[in-house]
């Protein structure tokens, strides 16, 4: 493997600054590299500290990132993380979140690009979610949580560098959200009473997974008062539909539904599986065609479906996405009656990818990944 001091005398892989960290954030910020918040800046020595824990050759990219479509070297992803405050042991999932990006079904491009404001939202399972301690419980998406912080980071960082996402150039959200700084979290697989999403996907319970969604920020569900799985979800389908979503207007809809344990609990003990409750919705979460505005209406859901609502009258119910199978539910959060919706982009799959060593095996812990560099 090419050494790292003989990767940076390359023209334009390294810049000599002022040790002064005021002046390298100025910098940093001037020059579109920042998010606006302080960076830790990426000196040799803290990337190499990084890129002990890649088990890849360190100039050849993973992915490339559109809209620019810039290189993702882990290099250049070592120096993204290192300015996102990341530990070198994140690095690994760092890494693993941007190649689920990059596969074709989740429409990376579209997403960078959209008007809409998702970003991708990342969601990690098995063990190596608990060995760095990923915050999957009390304030989940909140801050305290460094690994969930700076791995969401890092990616959202290699997003703009990389692929050239900034406001009003390569990222047109509207108005973005929060959720742009970073969007990172585990599922409670020990507080489910379901099988966690990456077994759900056919991954063995061993995997240590990342599952990438375009995502909107998360809806609170308040509902502290039913006792049934009957009410729990009846107040989720009726926070699940709602006009005014991109889920109910694009056919690769997947909303994700948040359940926090105690509305788990409840409606596992109600005897629905994870199944059922992806058929209650999707036959309840409906809105009457008469809810839309006349030109949503006409221009937009009898041209897109015009099997089911070409000349459907206006009490027909449309669902907020074309299948059971396209809602995502995991539990994640700690105590507490809510559960959350997001709603999604719409117009991509997620994507579920796991990390593994190089002979292709899943790996139990970072210290796999770093044992198998080369």
């Amino acid at each position: 493997m090419t050494s790292l001091p003989d990767l940076l005398a390359l023209p334009g892989a390294s810049l000599q600054a002022e040790d002064d960290l005021e002046k390298i954030n100025a910098l940093y910020l001037e020059r579109g590299w920042s998010d606006g918040l302080p960076i830790v800046p990426p000196t040799v020595a803290r990337v190499e500290r990084m890129l002990d824990y890649c088990d890849r050759p360190w100039s050849e990219p993973v992915a490339k990132i559109p809209p620019r479509y810039g290189a993702a070297t882990p290099l250049r992803l070592a120096a993204n993380a290192v300015m996102a405050g990341c530990r070198p042991e994140y690095f690994p999932l760092v890494v693993l979140a941007i190649e689920a990006l990059a596969e074709e079904p989740f429409n990376l491009y579209g997403v960078q690009a959209t008007t809409h404001s998702c970003s991708p939202l990342l969601i990690f399972n098995g063990p190596i979610a608990a060995e760095l301690r990923l915050n999957c419980g009390h304030g989940a998406f909140g801050p305290a949580g460094q690994a969930n912080a700076t791995i969401g980071r890092a990616v959202r960082l290699a997003l703009v560098n990389l692929g050239g996402s900034s406001p009003g150039v390569g990222d047109m959200a509207t108005y973005g959200s929060p959720a742009k700084y970073t969007y990172c979290t585990a599922e409670n697989a020990a507080a489910s009473p379901w099988e966690p999403l990456h077994v759900e996907r056919g991954f063995p319970e061993h995997a240590s997974t990342v599952t990438v969604v375009a995502a909107e920020p998360p809806h609170n569900v308040n509902d502290h008062e039913s006792t049934t799985a009957g009410g729990v979800m009846k107040t989720l389908a009726g926070t699940v539909a709602t006009t005014g979503v991109n889920n109910i207007n694009n056919r690769l809809s997947e909303p994700v539904i948040l359940f926090g344990p105690e509305h788990a609990a409840t409606v596992a003990r109600g005897g629905f599986s994870k199944q059922d409750v992806k058929e209650y919705l999707y036959e309840h979460a409906r809105v009457p065609l008469g809810k839309f505005s006349d030109e949503n209406r006409e221009r937009r859901l009898r041209v897109t479906f015009p099997e089911r609502f070409a000349t459907a009258g206006l009490d027909a119910m449309v669902p907020m996405c074309q299948s059971p199978q396209d809602y995502i539910v995991i539990v994640v959060g700690g105590a507490g009656k809510h559960s959350a919706v997001i709603p999604t982009f719409g117009n991509e799959r997620s994507v579920t990818r796991a990390l593994k060593r190089r002979d292709g095996s899943f790996a139990a812990s970072v210290e796999d990944v770093r044992a198998g560099r080369t």
